[in-house]
């Protein structure tokens, strides 16, 4: 590494750390000792925090916003033609269409599945080995999970050796199982990738549900019993009642995951073969394409899907503390 780069870097950080330093300072023997400042010296504080949020994220959403009503390079205004893109060019229905696939089947099974295993693994003595599996996905990049699951994936011809697990296991199975080409085929690729999903997220369900299912009181079910309830009547009847808010949560923090997938796609396919998602789709457009105002556009198409999502969020959390 270039020395000067070394020098550089401890520069940086000892002048960020004289400067903050000096900032406190400033707000506790200078302005937080005159009586008329008081009242505003708790904003000095979070003055830094508010600069951050202003630079980093207010500033980049107001000007991807302006971004997408200018064409390709940003040199002319061309109004409403990058929306009109997204909702009516064939090229950007796909995405559309997988993104609407991913966001029905992805989050519903995620949920039940996380659900479903919290319940169950409450109730075997070696409760924490069977949540550690499940959630073990989650402690891999996903990345790192395309990667494995392509490998998983493989595809030989029929009577050469499986090197894919999934063919592998299937062949070895069901003998008369034809191995398939699970990521090319345009019937099935989708769901493959959803599977990737499924794998990784579930455990992240099961932790959260998991927490809310500890929360039932077991006196409340164990009077149920009592009374005579069936385990699947005290399911649906009152553990399902009790989690509803814990489940609804957990359902729009998937949703919002969802809706900005990207990692495993653009692993696995990068958007072949009609698996393209939106996120895929908006990198293509910024990174190969070059077209900054179609990305723009998609990116804010992205941030209003997922704006009521956040709300909903918001309200739950308002209602928790009253």
């Amino acid at each position: 590494m270039n020395i000067s780069v070394i020098f550089g870097a401890i520069a940086a950080v000892i002048t960020v750390t004289l400067l903050l330093i000096g900032y406190v300072y400033l707000v506790e023997n200078t302005i937080g000792k005159r009586k008329k400042l008081k009242r505003i010296t708790p904003w000095f504080w979070i003055a830094p925090a508010l600069i951050l949020l202003l630079v980093f994220l207010i500033y980049p959403v107001i000007n991807t916003i302006y971004l997408s009503f200018q064409n390709a390079n940003s040199t002319e205004f061309v109004g409403f033609a990058n929306y009109k893109y997204i909702f009516t060019d064939e090229k950007m229905l796909t995405p559309l269409k997988n993104n609407l696939l991913w966001l029905v089947f992805f989050t519903g099974v995620t949920v039940t599945l996380g659900l479903v295993i919290a319940v169950l693994s409450d109730r075997v003595k070696y409760e924490a080995a069977a949540k550690a599996a499940v959630f073990l996905p989650m402690a891999i990049s996903f990345v790192a999970a395309g990667v494995i699951w392509k490998f998983m994936y493989e595809y030989a011809p029929a009577g050469t050796e499986q090197i894919g697990t999934v063919n592998a296991v299937l062949t070895t199975v069901f003998p008369k199982f034809e191995p398939q080409a699970w990521l090319w085929n345009r019937s099935q690729n989708n769901w493959a990738l959803i599977i990737v999903g499924i794998w990784m997220w579930t455990g992240f369900c099961m932790v959260i549900l998991s927490a809310g299912l500890k929360g039932i009181p077991e006196s409340l079910l164990e009077a149920a019993r009592i009374d005579g309830a069936g385990e699947f009547r005290i399911f649906f009847q009152i553990i399902l009642p009790l989690m509803k808010s814990t489940i609804t949560v957990v359902a729009t923090t998937i949703i919002i995951n969802v809706l900005k997938i990207f990692d495993i796609v653009y692993v696995m396919t990068n958007g072949a073969l009609g698996t393209e998602v939106i996120a895929n789709r908006m990198y293509k457009e910024m990174f190969n394409y070059r077209n900054y105002g179609r990305a723009s556009g998609i990116a804010v198409l992205l941030l209003f899907a997922i704006i009521p999502v956040m709300v909903i969020n918001i309200k739950r959390f308002g209602q928790k503390r009253g």
